[in-house]
C-alpha cells in the first residue's frame, strides 16, 4: 500500500496565482469532478469571485482579495497620484466587504493598502509591493496550516473515527497526513454541508486522496452517530476565533459541538495562526447572511417548493465551553488560555 499524499487543496500556491495582471483562482465549486481555474483581470472580478464562492475558506479568500488589490494597483497606475490613492482606497473597501465573517481578510487588506500607498509616495511599483506581500502571506499561511495540522495529529489516537464539518482547509489535510504517517488507523466522517456541499465535494475527495477511509453523512445524521458511539473526535476549522475563546465557523458547527460535549467527545479546532487580536468577544464577529435563494438549490437544481421563504446565515458561533482544544502553529491552547498564544515562541519549522 502506498503512503499518504497531499492533495491539491493543501498548498495555496497550487490553487491561487498572480501572473502578469491576472489572478487565477481554482474554482472550488467545480471540484471534485473538474479542475478549472477562473481568471480575474480586475479587482471587481476578484471581489465577485469571492462573493460567488469560487474560493472559500478565511485564509484563501483573504489572499485572493490581496491579489485583487494588486490588480487595482495595476488598473489605476496611470492616474495622477491623488486619484490613484483614492482608487486604491475604494478597491480596498469593496474587497473588504466581500465576506465579513472570516477574520483574515481585514488585516491582510489593510496592510496591503498601506504598502501600496507607501510605494506610491516613494515612486515605487505599488502592484509589485502588494504581490510580494501576498506571496509572503501565502507562504506563512501554508506554514501555519502545516504546523496546526501536525499539532492536531498528535491528539488523534489509533482507531479514531473523526467527525468533521464543511472543509477545514489545508490544516485538515496535514492532520490526516501526519496521523497516517505515524501509523495511526483513523477514519473520517464528513457531513455533506448544504447548500454548497463542501463536505461531500471537498473534504471527502481530499481525505480519499490522502488515503483516509471516509464516510459521507447528511447534515441531520450526526446526533444519531454520537448516540451510537460512532464518533470519537470532532474536528473543524475556524473562520474567526475571539480572544475569549468563541469560535465562528460554517453554520452547523455549533450544533455538533453541543452534541460532542453532551457525549464526552473532544472538539478540536484547527486554529491556524491563532485568535484574532481585534475580536475580543462573540459580539465582535459579524455573521454573513447570504442570499436566501441559495438554500432552495443544490448544485444548480432547485430542491424546494415554490412560494416559500429561505434563510441562510453562513456561519455560527460556538461558545468556549464546548471547545476542548485549539491547535495552532504555536502549539495547543484551550479557550481559557488563548491569550498565551501571543506570548508563545514563533515556530521553528519553516
Amino acid at each position: 500500500m502506498s503512503g499518504p499524499r497531499l492533495p491539491i487543496l493543501t498548498n495555496r500556491a497550487d490553487t491561487l496565482k498572480y501572473v502578469d495582471g491576472v489572478v487565477r483562482i481554482l474554482d472550488r465549486r467545480r471540484l471534485p469532478e473538474e479542475i478549472v481555474f477562473v481568471d480575474c483581470r480586475s479587482y471587481r472580478e476578484v471581489a465577485q469571485a469571492i462573493v460567488d464562492m469560487v474560493i472559500q475558506g478565511a485564509p484563501p479568500l483573504a489572499y485572493a482579495a490581496g491579489y485583487g488589490l494588486a490588480l487595482a494597483a495595476r488598473q489605476f497606475r496611470t492616474m495622477p497620484a491623488g486619484e490613484y490613492r483614492n482608487a486604491l482606497a475604494q478597491a480596498h473597501r469593496e474587497l473588504r466587504d466581500t465576506r465579513p465573517t472570516g477574520a483574515d481578510i481585514f488585516p491582510l487588506l489593510d496592510r496591503a493598502l498601506d504598502l501600496a500607498l507607501s510605494a506610491v509616495a516613494e515612486g515605487r511599483d505599488a502592484e509589485a509591493a502588494v504581490v510580494a506581500f501576498v506571496d509572503a502571506q501565502i507562504r506563512a499561511g501554508d506554514r501555519a496550516a502545516r504546523l496546526s495540522g501536525r499539532h492536531a495529529a498528535g491528539l488523534l489516537e489509533d482507531g479514531d473515527r473523526i467527525l468533521t464539518h464543511c472543509f477545514a482547509g489545508a490544516a485538515l489535510n496535514y492532520m490526516l497526513y501526519y496521523a497516517l504517517e505515524a501509523g495511526k488507523r483513523i477514519e473520517l466522517i464528513a457531513t455533506e454541508t448544504r447548500p454548497y456541499l463542501q463536505g461531500a465535494r471537498l473534504t471527502a475527495a481530499q481525505a480519499r486522496e490522502i488515503g483516509v477511509p471516509v464516510t459521507l453523512v447528511t447534515d441531520n445524521m450526526p446526533g444519531y452517530l454520537f448516540y451510537r458511539g460512532m464518533i470519537t473526535k470532532y474536528v473543524t476549522a475556524a473562520d474567526s476565533i475571539t480572544l475569549d475563546g468563541h469560535v465562528s465557523n460554517k453554520i452547523g458547527t455549533f450544533q455538533y459541538a453541543v452534541l460532542a460535549h453532551h457525549f464526552g467527545v473532544p472538539f478540536i479546532v484547527l486554529g491556524y495562526d491563532g485568535p484574532d487580536p481585534d475580536r475580543a468577544t462573540a459580539a465582535d464577529i459579524p455573521i454573513e447572511e447570504r442570499d436566501p435563494e441559495e438554500v432552495f438549490y443544490c448544485r444548480g437544481v432547485r430542491t424546494a417548493a415554490e412560494g416559500i421563504r429561505g434563510y441562510y446565515p453562513a456561519f455560527d458561533i460556538t461558545p468556549p465551553q464546548y471547545v476542548s482544544v485549539i491547535a495552532t502553529e504555536r502549539g495547543l491552547f484551550t479557550p481559557w488560555n488563548l491569550r498565551d498564544y501571543f506570548a508563545a515562541p514563533e515556530p521553528e519549522d519553516a
